[in-house]
């Protein structure tokens, strides 16, 4: 298979796991992420283990130029899938936070995705052929108080890849957005949430799997587990006022000390 997928924030969590999955179904990989090391030593490992081609490409995606910059460099590569999976959020009250803070995690989590997406798209929809998977959460479905910024930010991924679906419908591009909840990666420490007590957590092996299956079978939405599918129908039926309570508490209980 000559096929490539290009995946950001590879260098852990979801997007490590899901580059192996790729790796295993011999796709050419295109790695993206600000951590060089870990992408090289990943890279290593994929080829060494399947064989495939990878690339790797260091780019800190909340800056406005990498999208254009990363497309400009992959002209001459044919991806037929795309994941938009590197992300970011801040847990702490919005007023106290840093303003530059807030809007990294905007351009990270929204406007990288959306500048890809427009890019890579074209090509796809001239083949009449692709898949696109972008990674949101189970945060998409209700407020956040205390991570208020990240959770709006999750809503705008799941609402853009829904909609984007709907319009490419019978074009021969596929759109699955994937809304994980709570789930073991190095996201918790980076973002000031102290130690993460939530039940149900899973792993991110587990989480990339779903993922991974949904994406193939051209879902328009993969909620992995079961708890997470049940929380996430019931905080869509709750009243919003009641949900954003519930999600503040949450968060108070893992504010670090």
């Amino acid at each position: 298979m000559s096929e490539w997928a290009l995946i950001t924030g590879a260098s852990s969590g979801i997007g490590w796991e899901l580059a192996k999955l790729f790796a295993a179904d011999k796709f050419n990989l295109i790695l993206v992420a600000r951590n060089e090391t870990r992408l090289n030593r990943l890279a290593a490992e994929l080829h060494t283990q399947h064989g495939i081609e990878v690339q790797i490409l260091t780019k800190d995606l909340a800056t406005p130029t990498a999208p254009q910059e990363l497309f400009d460099a992959l002209r001459a590569t044919p991806v037929s899938i795309l994941v938009n999976n590197a992300g970011s959020g801040w847990h702490g009250a919005f007023a106290k936070t840093g303003l530059p803070q807030s809007l990294a995690i905007m351009h990270l989590n929204m406007d990288a995705p959306v500048q890809l997406t427009h890019l890579f798209v074209q090509p796809m929809l001239a083949r009449r052929a692709g898949k696109i998977l972008n990674v949101a959460s189970t945060a998409a479905f209700q407020p956040g108080p205390m991570v208020n910024v990240y959770y709006a930010s999750k809503a705008f991924a799941h609402s853009f890849s829904y909609a984007l679906a709907c319009e490419l419908e019978n074009s021969g591009v596929t759109v699955t957005t994937l809304c994980p909840g709570t789930t073991h990666t190095e996201f918790f420490a980076r973002g000031n949430f102290g130690p993460v007590r939530a039940a149900f957590t899973m792993d991110a092996h587990t989480v990339a799997v779903a993922g991974y299956r949904g994406l193939m079978r051209g879902k328009r939405m993969v909620i992995p587990g079961v708890t997470n599918k049940i929380a996430s129908a019931l905080s869509r039926r709750l009243p919003v006022r009641w949900a954003a309570a519930i999600v503040r508490r949450l968060h108070r209980s893992v504010e670090p000390k």
